[in-house]
């Protein structure tokens, strides 16, 4: 079979030919990693620029039965999180020479649907990333001989690998911010609720604060969504007992709660009410909001991810694996600050109880 063309009548046959090289040798030339003698590579890539020769993946993956595509599966590009996500991914992936190909789904519906495009490609792996896919899909794809990797969420059965961050540990040291810093009242602003990120968080923040007397955690639900974030926040902060200390489900939506708190309701920060967010990406970065939140290993976990890909892809099997990483506390200016644990990291001030 052809590996390739450019332009009708140039094929890799006439590549080799005009090289006096045999086919073989033109399709070694262009697979990363084959053995060629540096004298026969110089040959056939002198050929095939000559000729206007380039080699043709999809053809290839036909004769390899590899197509060096990864697909990944998001629904919630808004959160800077994942194009930084993407982007890391990109990279790794290059270097491994894989390409990445973007699937999306929808955020307020289950992305199922997406399985019957996904299977429409020749892919390597799938790295699935969206909070609202559910477990039957990824367990789906490994079945089809895919293999595949839950990024930054689990499932309730163990037979699909995923890499994520220790969110139950992220909400608990949230907490122990905040009733460090004196706080009496607590609100929680929540992501998809039936997501593994949103409950793993919510549950270390609520356990803490409950083991120090405080079951009475205002929690309003904001899908991940600005609008529904801000929604929540107006509900929230029009209460009579409104809560002094808020942690807010990530940083996309703890922009938009600090923007009505003090837009709307002309609220001082940290003074008046402490806000807390997760991933430290974007605008949580920004000196106009400056948000205290629990960062995520984001480059150990792309790695993590791409390391369990690359393996499965090599070995021919698919056998589950877990890699659960830990993040910082990542101090700034949204909310009141303990009078201890505070240490600074790096050019970075982290919140480490017992250390100062």
């Amino acid at each position: 079979m052809d590996g390739g063309v450019k332009k009708p009548g140039v094929t890799s046959s006439e590549v080799a030919r005009r090289a006096g090289v045999s086919q073989s040798a033109v399709s070694r030339t262009f697979t990363p990693g084959a053995s060629i003698s540096p004298k026969t590579r110089e040959k056939v890539m002198a050929a095939a620029q000559e000729l206007g020769y380039r080699p043709n993946a999809i053809a290839r993956s036909l004769i390899t039965n590899r197509s060096r595509i990864i697909a990944v599966v998001m629904a919630y590009l808004e959160n800077l999180f994942y194009p930084d996500v993407l982007e890391e991914l990109g990279r790794l992936l290059a270097k491994e020479n894989y390409r990445l190909l973007l699937f999306t789904g929808q955020m307020d519906r289950d992305s199922d649907p997406v399985f019957d495009q996904l299977m429409q490609y020749r892919v390597d792996g799938i790295i699935l990333a969206s909070t609202t896919l559910s477990s039957h899909l990824s367990e789906e794809c490994a079945a089809a001989g895919i293999p595949v990797v839950l990024f930054n969420r689990t499932t309730e059965r163990d037979a699909v690998s995923s890499v994520t961050a220790r969110n139950r540990e992220g909400g608990r040291r949230i907490a122990e911010f905040l009733l460090a810093g004196g706080h009496r009242r607590f609100g929680y602003i929540s992501g998809i609720e039936s997501s593994s990120t949103n409950r793993d968080r919510f549950a270390g923040y609520q356990e803490v604060l409950a083991a120090a007397g405080h079951d009475d955690i205002v929690v309003g639900v904001g899908n991940y969504d600005r609008g529904e974030a801000e929604a929540a926040a107006r509900e929230m902060f029009a209460r009579p007992d409104r809560p002094d200390a808020v942690f807010v489900a990530n940083d996309h939506m703890a922009v938009a709660v600090m923007d009505v708190a003090r837009y709307e309701f002309g609220l001082n920060i940290p003074d008046d009410l402490s806000i807390v967010g997760y991933d430290d990406v974007g605008p949580a970065r920004w000196t106009a909001y400056g948000i205290t939140t629990m960062s995520q290993p984001m480059k150990r976990m792309v790695e993590a991810t791409v390391n369990i890909l690359m393996g499965q892809i090599s070995r021919g099997e698919i056998e589950a694996e877990h890699r659960i990483l830990s993040g910082d506390l990542v101090v700034r200016t949204s909310a009141r600050l303990p009078k201890s644990g505070i240490v600074e990291v790096d050019g970075r001030r982290l919140y480490k109880p017992g250390k100062s």
